[in-house]
């Protein structure tokens, strides 16, 4: 692969600012509580975290699209709330972040998704789950038809998949269907609950755990990763499949070419929470704004190296980026050569 300097990859950041993008799938509310433990409840052996402070922000599909207006491009969320307390602070929370929400269906009676973790010297005690698992399929039909309709507007689509509900098998249909009729930009972060219903994405991001389940392959090295990435292209008729690895890094796999493996840029790891919602959104600004399968993954992959560096669900900026991307090394993809599915 041919090498990405820096001032390819600080042109496509410049570049990212104005990137319309159209994010659907699973809203939830993600509130952490802080506090310090100083000792072990006389009730039972589990630690008393003393709160100090607390706050909320937009998780699930909601971080991506927080992602995306911190890097500068213009969002629309589409996804589903409950018309309560949760709710309300979610849409406001997008609101302030610059997000437009006029796909959001608020649900009255439903239950709006929330995950409320504990946090202690930077570490996660616990964490409560509220979430109603399905959607109506009268809002599930004022989604797809929404989308369908703003995504001509919009440069890249994001579908968010959290397995909560939002995303089903006909939607997904309906948006391969007009893929095929009419080509567009769009992006998938996958859930094990629809691995059949994925068709002719521009891009697919599963994690090496659902690779391995999608293709049914236990990744367990170069050869069985390779084999799985193969296996996934043809399956799922991508455009490019970009495995994920945790700190071994990324590996984007293209029909008939070569995989290329980036390995992470993160120094310094305090919480993974929503890094992969940053990836998605980074590659699809990338993406968006004309960079290549390669450069939108390099990109991502500084992306993620900054924004482990935080606690919480957190997002990247363009000037962090930058920031970014002059203070570390440029990470020579490696290619591996891929024998054309057959």
């Amino acid at each position: 692969m041919k090498r990405i300097g820096r001032q390819a990859l600080r042109r496509l950041v410049r570049r990212l600012a104005g990137v319309r993008v159209l994010v659907v799938g699973d809203l939830m509310l993600d509130q952490f509580i802080w506090g310090e433990v100083e000792r072990i409840s006389p009730e039972a052996p589990v630690p008393v975290v003393r709160v100090m402070a607390d706050d909320a922000r937009p998780g699930g599909a909601g971080n991506v699209a927080s992602n995306v207006a911190a890097l500068g491009g213009r969002v629309t969320i589409c996804g589903v709330v409950g018309d309560d307390a949760a709710g309300r602070r979610l849409l406001a929370a997008l609101r302030a972040r610059g997000a437009r929400t006029d796909g959001v269906v608020v649900v009255p009676g439903r239950e709006t998704t929330q995950k409320t973790r504990i946090i202690a010297r930077h570490q996660q005690v616990v964490r409560f789950d509220r979430e109603v698992p399905a959607v109506d399929g009268a809002v599930g039909r004022r989604l797809r038809d929404f989308v369908l309709r703003a995504r001509a507007a919009a440069d890249v689509l994001v579908v968010s998949d959290y397995g909560k509900g939002t995303i089903d098998a006909e939607f997904l249909h309906a948006l391969a269907d007009v893929h095929r009729r009419t080509p567009f930009t769009w992006l998938v972060d996958p859930k094990r609950g629809n691995f059949a219903h994925y068709r002719r994405p521009t891009l697919i991001k599963p994690n090496r755990e659902e690779a391995a389940a999608a293709a049914g392959i236990d990744i367990t090295d170069t050869a069985s990763l390779h084999a799985a990435g193969r296996r996934l292209l043809e399956r799922w008729e991508a455009g490019a499949v970009l495995v994920s690895r945790g700190e071994s890094g990324l590996a984007l796999f293209k029909p008939g070419g070569t995989v290329e493996e980036f390995p992470t840029v993160a120094r310094e790891v305090f919480d993974v929470t929503g890094a992969g919602d940053t990836v998605m959104a980074t590659l699809a600004l990338g993406l968006g704004a004309g960079g290549s399968f390669e450069e939108a993954t390099v990109l991502a992959n500084h992306a993620a190296g900054v924004v482990v560096g935080k606690v919480g669900t957190a997002t990247v900026t363009a000037a962090e980026l930058l920031a970014a991307i002059g203070a570390t090394g440029e990470p020579r993809a490696r290619s591996r050569g891929v024998r054309r599915a057959g």
